[in-house]
């Protein structure tokens, strides 16, 4: 890759990291689901300027509510209810080995040995944070996790079997979906007096972390990491999403004083380990 392309993926990659603190900060001013409607909504602002996708309207539907509502419903669920945004960074990435077990009964793609072997170190990472609830951790949020991490698996191959799109149109046509189920899932659960609260009474802090929703986190992060797949193949750009929960728990620990117990750190490095194993590329040997 080319220097200014890796640089251009690390940044990607640390623009995601911080994403699980901004939503930590944004919950304490925005109930979940309104923050994810109000995310899309402006999101969606620039469908009057780019052109819809040749894409089915079905299948558009379901990538939408599976790729943007379904993970951040989940997501933000489990940071509201006990899930540390450091670990929820980390926990998300499950989202591999659930697309490679999806993948397999769906498309019929035949996992490797070393995507099954990698597979079996992260789950066993999971189980050892499932082990480590209590505390700051409840299992309501490690739940609400895995959900989401499974939402984003469904959605990654529902993407891997569309035609091929503009990354940064597809990703503001997407992002129509989630308003409306978002919007009524929010006046059903969370009410109407939370969210004429929320939306009365803005705060710079509540402000600034959905604009870094919209335009970092969700216009830059996926038009960018889209620009880089056209660019290299998938097996060169994948391996830089790993760097993601090292960005969001070191940022969880600097600014939220997030903290870890051994057993917790060994289930993040069995993790991260298992998903190494998955992603980065196999060294050719060379010939004598």
């Amino acid at each position: 890759m080319a220097p200014r392309h890796i640089a251009l993926a690390v940044l990607v990659t640390i623009v995601w990291g911080l994403n699980f603190v901004v939503i930590r900060k944004g919950l304490d001013h925005y109930p979940p689901l309104l923050l994810i409607t109000l995310r899309f909504l402006l999101a969606a602002l620039p469908v009057f300027f780019v052109p819809r996708p040749r894409i089915p309207l079905g299948l558009m539907l379901a990538m939408g509510l599976t790729w943007f509502l379904g993970q951040f419903a989940f997501l933000f669920w489990g940071v509201a209810n006990g899930m540390p945004p450091g670990l929820a960074s980390l926990t998300l990435q499950s989202q591999a080995f659930f697309t490679i077990l999806i993948a397999t009964l769906v498309l019929h793609e035949k996992p490797s040995a070393r995507q099954m072997a990698g597979t079996g170190v992260a789950f066993l990472g999971v189980l050892l944070i499932g082990a480590s609830v209590g505390g700051d951790m409840t299992l309501a949020g490690l739940g609400f996790c895995l959900l989401g991490a499974l939402s984003w698996a469904i959605g990654n191959v529902l993407v891997r079997r569309a035609p091929p799109a503009d990354m940064f149109a597809l990703v503001v046509w997407l992002s129509l979906v989630p308003i409306l189920p978002a919007l009524v899932l929010s006046l059903t659960v969370e009410g109407w007096p939370a969210i004429s609260a929320a939306l009365l009474a803005p705060s710079f802090e509540g402000l600034w972390t959905l604009a870094y929703l919209v335009v970092a986190a969700t216009l830059f992060g996926f038009a960018m990491w889209g620009k880089l797949l056209k660019l290299y193949p998938a097996g060169l750009v994948a391996p830089f999403s790993l760097l993601v929960p090292l960005t969001g728990t070191v940022t969880a620990a600097l600014v939220l004083g997030e903290q870890f117990p051994p057993l917790r750190i060994a289930g993040m490095a069995l993790i991260l380990a298992g998903l190494l194993v998955i992603a980065l590329p196999r060294q050719k040997r060379g010939r004598g």
